[in-house]
């Protein structure tokens, strides 16, 4: 590997022109040390930085990258978008096709609203199942994520059922105050909190596999608790698919696990772009057609569509989840078996083509069994895998992903990579 020379320079120039030098926090390093890498193109399954190192990626843009990087097809239709326009503000055919693609796709959608981003397509869902119920109180889970809406910037209080405070400056009590925040996988805590809170409760939501603390993988009972528990309330259950969906099945997690929910947030194809949809009762509430507002100058735009509609073509057309299934086992149980072999305690859970390796003894089921994971030793996990060209999320509490660019040499080459450094960490 090259000394990341530019990387540095180029950081430090960042952190005097932007906060932490970072646009994200997630980009920032902070979960392993050091300096973050600068970037300058990718390939299929493989990412350079500055300084002509190359990288096996298992990020992929935190998800969306499913069919690797710059796939032809993909490439292609932004390429004829572009040659058209970069943006009306007006209605476009594309934005019918991608619709009709995720309506098809997804079980629990009949109408969709485009958006730019997932934090967006939270807030309109959320504003959504208020305005739909009338009621007040949404319920969230410790440990998931879904984008910097104020109402879910929380911690939650001293008990499974007390009200959230905030957990950001510039996050007010009275706006988080009509946020419930319970443990993932708790269905008696959920029954709990509709039990006391129920007439107030406007809508559960939840990441139907976690990402956003690890890969926390459901129980059948928490997912079918939360679907009887708001449907005998009058209440909405929220599905973030934004990692699951398109990725674990093409239909979503809610079809890889025969949960059907009321509304649906996903994002595609590597592109800023959102959406948020379920049932035509429920969205046509939405302005227009109803009188919940919520509106985007540049939602729907044609350069994001074409690249959304490009993937969820190629991946109905061409279907590589058998494929990611098999080299998730495959990477997941390599990982699993080298940490063994060097004495370390551990998990991977896994989902098809996303997982996390836990430097943790227990089984993961919540955001209070993660937080207990070995920070430390995963920090030098990630720095050695990085100084052998492999590119894991910088963060024991983000979820890796495999895509369809990867090959079977390269999971081997990783193997190999992981049995090198976990064997210097036991």
């Amino acid at each position: 590997m090259h000394p990341r020379i530019k990387s540095r320079e180029i950081f430090r120039r960042a952190k005097q022109l932007i906060p932490g030098g970072v646009n994200s926090p997630a980009r920032a390093f902070g979960g392993v040390g050091g300096e973050p890498i600068v970037f300058r193109s990718a390939q299929g399954a493989y990412l350079c930085d500055v300084d002509g190192n190359r990288y096996v990626d298992f990020i992929g843009s935190w998800g969306p990258m499913i069919l690797g990087h710059r796939h032809p097809r993909v490439l292609s239709a932004v390429c004829e978008a572009l040659d058209r326009a970069m943006s009306f503000g007006a209605p476009t055919e594309a934005e019918n096709v991608l619709a009709e693609l995720i309506i098809a796709a997804m079980p629990s959608i009949e109408m969709v609203r485009l958006v730019s981003s997932g934090t967006e397509a939270t807030m309109s869902a959320i504003r959504l199942a208020r305005g739909y119920t009338g009621r007040d109180v949404i319920v969230k889970f410790a440990g998931n994520y879904h984008g910097h809406v104020d109402s879910l910037l929380v911690a939650a209080g001293s008990s499974a059922a007390t009200l959230a405070v905030p957990d950001s400056p510039g996050v007010t009590a009275g706006t988080s105050r009509d946020t419930l925040v319970l443990r993932y996988n708790d269905a008696a805590g959920l029954q709990t909190a509709f039990s006391e809170h129920g007439q107030r409760i406007a809508g559960v939501i939840l990441e139907p596999v976690v990402g956003n603390m690890g890969c926390v993988v459901p129980t059948q009972e928490f997912l079918q608790a939360a679907r009887a528990l708001t449907r005998e309330h009058g209440a909405l259950l929220i599905f973030d698919e934004v990692m699951t969906g398109f990725r674990v099945a093409y239909g979503g997690a809610q079809a890889l696990f025969g949960i059907t929910p009321d509304l649906t947030k996903i994002v595609g194809g590597g592109m800023p772009l959102g959406a948020y949809g379920g049932r035509a009762e429920i969205m046509s509430g939405v302005l227009p057609a109803g009188k919940v507002f919520q509106a985007g100058t540049l939602s729907g735009n044609p350069i994001a569509t074409a690249a959304g509609i490009a993937t969820l073509q190629v991946l109905r057309d061409q279907s590589p989840y058998e494929y990611l299934e098999r080299i998730g086992a495959q990477l997941a149980d390599g990982l699993s078996a080298a940490a063994a072999r060097a004495g370390i305690a551990h998990t991977v859970p896994r989902v098809g083509s996303m997982m996390t390796l836990f430097f943790n003894p227990d089984p993961v089921s919540d955001w209070d069994v993660a937080a207990r994971s070995d920070r430390e030793r995963y920090a030098r996990y990630f720095w050695g895998l990085i100084d052998r060209g492999v590119y894991m999320p910088c963060s024991q509490f983000e979820a890796l992903f495999i895509s369809a660019a990867h090959t079977e040499a390269d999971i081997d080459a990783t193997l190999d990579a992981a049995r090198e450094v976990l064997a210097t960490l036991g």
